[in-house]
């Protein structure tokens, strides 16, 4: 009996130091089996939970491009997601999991939190990642091996306050932010520095938690009072949605500005879109742009998965196509060990040039893994984005 009760008591152990850390599926081609002829990679995102539309539009569009690339016959690549339901230390579980699949190269995680946790094993083990959305400084800070495809938190700011003043958007500025979180405050605090040099005047900062996401009024209050003509919203879809719709309650009609985390808001259950209308946001990828490959990945995106893709899903399909490419330049072979391949992505992506979906002629900083790319402005009108 005892004997018993130890072995379920080790297996209930087992099964709490694996929860949270759910398979989303595996990607195009993938399975558990070993397959010699791929590269494998992995990463971590939230499949389930408040943040599932990033990790899950993160998956989507890897797996668009794993398929694509496999059906031409040369390099294959295995993928595996895994649930980190945007949680660090859930996120760890899933590091070790993938590491145990025999992850090659990575995306690492779709937030930054817990990107920022397993960066730090990405750099110990030897495994090169590429994020496609993870945005904080502290991804790549002191890693020569973790890169980012997105923009990085701090140039988001910059950029904000450089379009606003550029294209004569606002002069007096609102700005809400939500300050327990790295992406908002990062945001937040280079677009303050930068606005100050543009002559832009900044006339009401109001923030908000977690546990006061439920009611901006006092917020919205404070930038009418003091007659702001633009509200700048560092911040994810969520709140962004609320804001929203409680300044129609009031009536308060003003222009509202936003970052690439609010990209999504148009597919949130339940949202009225035209809450949206006229709302601007700097993103690097608008699936309405007439060009050829963005159509082709939108129709092929829309086919497979029933909605229209957002940057997340173009950043991370670019991840795996901008790997294809640097594995072909530096001749690499799937039987590397992923220290011998993280070698050579660190040579390859400094010195590449590359074109995709989020941007084109995009570079990588050697010292800092951050990408340079110009960013997209985009205006919602009638339930859709339209290229400013």
């Amino acid at each position: 009996m005892k004997k018993t009760l130890s072995v379920l008591l080790a297996g209930a152990m087992l099964a709490g130091a694996l929860a949270g850390c759910g398979n989303g599926g595996n990607g195009a081609g993938s399975t558990d089996e070993s397959n010699p002829n791929a590269f494998k990679i992995g990463g971590t995102g939230p499949l389930t939970g408040t943040s599932a539309i990033y990790g899950n539009a993160v998956k989507n569009g890897a797996e668009l491009a794993v398929e694509e690339i496999n059906a031409e016959g040369g390099i294959q690549f295995d993928l595996k997601i895994e649930d980190d339901e945007g949680d660090p230390e859930k996120a760890a579980n899933c590091y070790n999991k993938l590491k145990d699949w025999g992850m090659q190269l990575s995306l690492v995680s779709v937030t930054s939190k817990p990107a920022e946790a397993i960066s730090v094993n990405h750099y110990d083990d030897r495994i090169f990642g590429l994020t496609p959305s993870a945005s904080s400084v502290a991804v790549t800070e002191g890693k020569d091996n973790v890169y980012q495809m997105c923009f990085i938190d701090p140039d988001q700011g910059t950029t904000a306050a450089d379009y606003i003043a550029d294209n004569n958007l606002g002069s007096k500025i609102a700005v809400i932010y939500k300050n327990d979180d790295v992406y908002s405050t990062g945001i937040y605090e280079t677009f303050v520095e930068e606005a100050e040099v543009k002559g832009l005047e900044v006339v009401s900062v109001t923030t908000f938690t977690d546990a006061t996401s439920n009611d901006f009024s006092v917020q919205l209050n404070d930038a009418k009072n003091n007659g702001a003509d633009l509200v700048f919203l560092p911040m994810y879809y969520q709140p962004a949605s609320l804001i929203l719709n409680q300044a129609k309650t009031m009536n308060f009609d003003i222009s509202f500005i936003g970052v690439d985390g609010m990209d999504g808001i148009l597919t949130l259950e339940n949202f009225d879109t035209s809450l949206a209308e006229g709302v601007m946001l700097l993103t690097p990828f608008n699936p309405s742009s007439d060009d050829e490959r963005t159509q082709n990945f939108v129709q092929k995106y829309e086919e497979k998965y029933g909605e229209t893709p957002n940057q997340f899903a173009a950043d991370a399909y670019d991840c795996v196509y901008a790997y294809k490419q640097a594995l072909e330049a530096a001749g690499a072979t799937p039987d590397m060990s992923a220290e011998e391949l993280c070698d050579l992505m660190i040579q390859e992506f400094p010195q590449m040039t590359f074109s995709g979906l989020t941007g084109t002629n995009a570079t990588w900083d050697a010292s800092t893994g951050r990408v340079s790319k110009t960013p997209t402005g985009v205006v919602i009108q009638d339930g859709a984005y339209v290229g400013l």
